[in-house]
């Protein structure tokens, strides 16, 4: 063993003598490469004390990056070409294998690499070098530090007495460096005593190196009152306790002198940081559970969790005790957040959505504690020292807390800010809050996202299935994107259930949220309108075509085309049900063709008898009428002409209605036919639909009535009334006043006539046949009630319009409803005339047939003629109270004709700027000869009769 030793210094004074000569060789400046004794001894010891050195690299051991390291190095430091040197160096060296190999290739280099590295650092660091450069290099793993002569010397301090009182860096011969050199050889490889040869050199120097020591000793103890610093002051003990024989021996036992240097430094770290960091990551691990620590506490003021200052740890121990318990603020957070809402229910609405949200974080929690419950295992066990084989330990410290805590941060992260967000949210529209913040890029947050939504969108899609299947509305809370309020029967399908657009997530679209909508109104109408029970099969029908199930838990979040597809099926299979109940159970079709005949007057014998029978009795004050005997006759009438072979159901909900008159209103201003509409026929014939066939029945029974007083007046001044015999007694002043009256009553007739023939044609044919057809169109293409509704107010509203009813035609409408009503005042004056002239004609005649007289006398109800103030008078003043009725009749129908002129005309010129197209081919039906065109230049405006 001996040998083996003295062939190891051997070796390594070989080793120093090569390099000292080749750094020689190699510097230019200098042609004799030479070395001092003092140069030798101080590079011997220097190596001796590198290869005594008992730490172990930091780093891991890589041959590659070790080499690139210091490659890039000297191409910072601009020797390139040095660089390029050492590269084709480590590549030999690197490729070297076999006999005279070296094995561990890492290490050479890392030696190399920290010899440079340690060189540059001492010649910028000398002072406190024993307390700061030594022991401190030592046990940080680098080099220990050489002092020279020259160094000790120019010192200051207790270094100038080390120097003179010792000769450590200044031995006399390159032999007793060497006893010293073999000695620590020995010491680094545990012998128990030094070789003989040696030893016998150590005796002779052996006082001198006693004297050093001792002197060294000395200085020592003067130190320990330089300084209040406890780390330095223990290390400089150290060392003086462990410096023996010239040498540092840090204990005899070759297998603690590791341990014993690590104690030391472990020693020395409690004493600066106060706190052990096992204290540190338990207080984290409280932290992270919403608990304080015994350091590290919530701080209100501040909203977080603080490392007191008064602790003394390094900052970047306190920087990574802040960045952890960043996950206990967040934690603090979202379980607050659960409790909030919890305690929160049942006293207020936290809904089905907030509940099963708070489930979901819940589990998530649930997930975290079991992480946590590991590292408090973990935890549990001490940090070993760097020296010992920690590498696949389980233990627990900062850096691998923060490992550990990387993946629940970015969950947690995410769960406050979801918790952030739906604070003041539910049902609909917190599922759509949370769907915005699962549009990532990050795989991990896109699948933590997802798998909460499928949780917190469980009860919504359930409410979805529920709706679209069965027609229930389980919404409690308010929290569907449906809503519902009671409202009566017919008008469930338009008010019953509208879209609630807050609620609505932003992963169903605004077209697929109608569809659903309107499947459930289907199903809902079905069963309370219809009292259908045929929607279940077609239900059931839809979710086997769709693929899904009737069940619950048969849809979720991320089925969005499954669940479009059974909104899709199910819409088309209930709504086909629907349109066929309401056409063949309960008859649409026949109904709206009843109501186009019987309130649209379509069925012309029901109309003309019905006016024939009712015209006496509507003559009369209304508040004279009984309603019951207008009833009676409209029975009559109905069993007088075709309508006695329609639907009984139909001719039952036919009914007579008079509406509220006034003082000196006639029962023709109020008597109205309407039509009874039950459920489900009355969702379609609401009050406002009936309202407006009523305003559109009124329109036109007026119409029919001033064409049955037209038809009136004819029949009263027809030629044949008047006979011949009559004209030949009368004077000739008053033959003519006669035939001018009755010829302006004649040309009169026949303009209204005219202007109330075209109207009636356009009215029936133009605009009730027309939109009757478009109607029968849409509603064999309606693909659901919707369509149906649709359908039937666009027929509604093309009548209205093209009648003249509408809101863009009230100028219209009112110079119409005048110029009726001048046809009805006109109607009152023929008939005063007529009743005149039969007056008269009675008068002057000798006799008469009795079959003439009964024909000739007729009742008159107007006391202005008097025609028995005529009796008992003379010829001559029959003759004159003739001439004067004739002429007084002739100017007020000039009257009327001038009126109605005006009128007429300002009807007729609004007719072409009419924006419906249909009303300006009702100008060219009423001049379609130009008449009223060429008439209008020359008069003025005013037509000539």
């Amino acid at each position: 063993m001996e040998d083996d030793d003295q062939r190891v210094v051997d070796l390594v004074k070989e080793l120093v003598h090569r390099l000292l000569y080749t750094s020689q060789q190699s510097n230019q400046q200098n042609p004799n490469p030479s070395y001092t004794q003092q140069e030798y001894n101080q590079a011997l010891k220097y190596a001796l004390r590198i290869l005594s050195s008992r730490m172990t690299p930091s780093i891991s051991a890589d041959d590659d990056a070790m080499a690139e390291s210091i490659k890039r190095r000297l191409a910072t430091a601009g020797k390139s070409s040095e660089a390029l040197t050492f590269a084709d160096l480590y590549s030999k060296f690197s490729h070297k294998s076999g006999p005279g190999s070296v094995k561990n290739k890492w290490a050479v280099i890392y030696l190399l690499k920290t010899i440079s590295e340690d060189r540059k650092v001492r010649q910028n660091q000398f002072a406190n070098r024993i307390s700061n450069g030594f022991l401190d290099s030592a046990l940080a793993g680098g080099l220990p530090t050489l002092f020279d002569n020259d160094e000790l010397n120019g010192s200051s301090g207790g270094f100038g007495k080390l120097s003179k009182n010792s000769s450590v860096g200044g031995l006399n011969d390159g032999v007793d460096d060497l006893r010293g050199s073999s000695g620590n050889v020995r010491s680094i490889r545990g012998l128990s005593n030094l070789d003989k040869s040696v030893k016998n050199r150590g005796e002779r120097n052996s006082g001198a190196y006693s004297d050093s020591f001792s002197g060294l000793s000395e200085n020592m103890k003067s130190w320990k009152g330089l300084g209040d610093n406890a780390r330095g002051l223990r290390a400089r003990e150290n060392v003086e306790k462990l410096y023996k024989g010239g040498i540092l021996t840090m204990s005899k036992d070759p297998e603690n002198i590791r341990d014993m240097a690590y104690r030391e430094f472990a020693d020395l770290i409690k004493e600066e940081n106060e706190v052990m960091e096992v204290v540190l990551v338990r207080d984290v691990l409280y932290a992270c559970q919403g608990i304080d620590g015994k350091f590290v506490k919530f701080d209100e003021k501040v909203d977080g969790y603080v490392l007191p200052e008064l602790i003394k740890v390094p900052k970047p121990t306190r920087i990574m005790v802040q960045k952890l318990c960043e996950l206990g603020w967040l934690f603090r957070k979202v379980k607050g957040y659960i409790t909030e809402s919890m305690d929160r229910f049942p006293a207020e609405d936290v809904g089905t959505v907030g509940q099963a949200f708070c489930a979901a974080l819940q589990d998530e929690l649930s997930e975290y504690y079991k992480l946590l419950a590991v590292l408090e295992a973990q935890a549990m066990n001490p940090i070993p020292l760097v020296s010992e084989n920690a590498i696949s330990g389980n233990y627990l410290s900062l850096r691998r807390l923060s490992v550990w805590y990387s993946e629940p941060m970015v969950k947690m992260r995410l769960m406050a800010v979801l918790v952030d967000s739906c604070k003041v949210l539910k049902g609909g529209a917190m599922a759509g809050a949370i769907h915005m913040h699962a549009q990532h890029g990050d795989p991990l947050v896109n699948d933590f996202m997802k798998r909460l939504l499928r949780r917190v969108c469980s009860p919504l899609f359930e409410m979805v299935r529920s709706w679209v299947l069965e027609g229930e509305l389980e919404d409690i809370f308010a929290e569907f994107f449906v809503l519902s309020q009671p409202v009566k029967a017919e008008s469930l399908w338009r008010e019953g259930y509208r879209l609630h657009s807050s609620m609505l997530p932003s992963f169903i679209s605004q077209s697929l949220a109608q569809r659903i909508l309107r499947t459930g109104k289907s199903i809902n109408f079905l069963r309370v309108c219809c009292d259908d029970r045929g929607w279940a099969d077609a239900a059931t029908k839809a979710a086997a075509a769709a693929g899904t199930s009737t069940r619950r838990g048969g849809l979720g979040y991320g089925e969005t085309d499954a669940l479009e597809s059974l909104v899709t099926e199910a819409a088309k299979i209930i709504d086909k049900h629907l349109l066929d109940v309401m056409y063949n159970q309960y008859k649409f079709k026949e109904h709206c063709l009843a109501i186009k005949r019987y309130l649209l007057l379509g069925q012309g014998d029901f109309v003309q008898y019905l006016m024939d029978i009712v015209g006496p009795e509507l003559s009369e004050p209304a508040n004279t009428i009984s309603s019951f005997k207008l009833a009676g006759l409209l029975e009559s009438a109905i069993r007088s002409s075709n309508a006695q072979y329609d639907d009984p159901d139909i001719l039952d909900r036919l009914r007579v209605k008079m509406m509220p008159h006034n003082t000196g209103d006639r029962g023709w201003d109020v008597f109205s036919l309407e039509y009874d509409a039950r459920v489900p026929l009355n969702t379609v014939f609401t009050e406002s639909v009936m309202s407006r066939y009523l305003k559109i029945f009124n329109f036109l029974w007026k119409l029919r009535r001033v064409e049955h007083a037209l038809i009136g007046v004819w029949k009263t001044m027809k030629p044949n009334c008047v006979t011949s015999r009559f004209f030949t007694k009368l004077p000739q002043a008053v033959k003519l006043q006669l035939i001018l009256t009755s010829r302006k009553c004649q040309v009169l007739w026949d303009e209204m006539n005219h202007f109330v023939s075209n109207l009636q044609y356009y009215i029936m044919f133009e605009v009730l046949e027309v939109s009757w057809s478009n109607l029968s169109k849409e509603l064999e293409v309606a693909r659901d009630l919707d369509d149906l509704l649709g359908a039937h107010e666009k027929y509604l509203y093309s009548i209205v319009e093209k009648s003249l009813l509408g809101e863009r035609s009230q100028n219209l409408n009112k110079a119409l409803f005048k110029l009726l009503d001048l046809i009805l005042r006109f109607r009152s004056h023929a008939d005063r005339l007529y009743e005149g002239i039969y007056e008269l004609q009675s008068r002057t005649s000798d006799s008469y047939p009795s079959r003439d007289k009964s024909r000739l006398q007729r009742p008159s109800s107007n006391k202005s003629s008097e025609p028995g103030s005529w009796l008992g008078e003379g010829r001559k003043d029959l003759t004159k109270r003739a001439g004067e009725f004739l002429r007084n009749m002739g100017q007020d129908i000039d009257t009327i004709a001038k009126e109605y002129s005006s009128v007429f005309e300002g009807f007729i010129s609004q007719l072409p700027i009419q924006q419906h197209i249909d009303l300006k081919f009702l100008m060219f039906r009423l001049d379609f000869t130009e008449f009223y065109g060429q008439l209008r230049p020359t008069t003025g405006g005013k037509l000539l009769f």
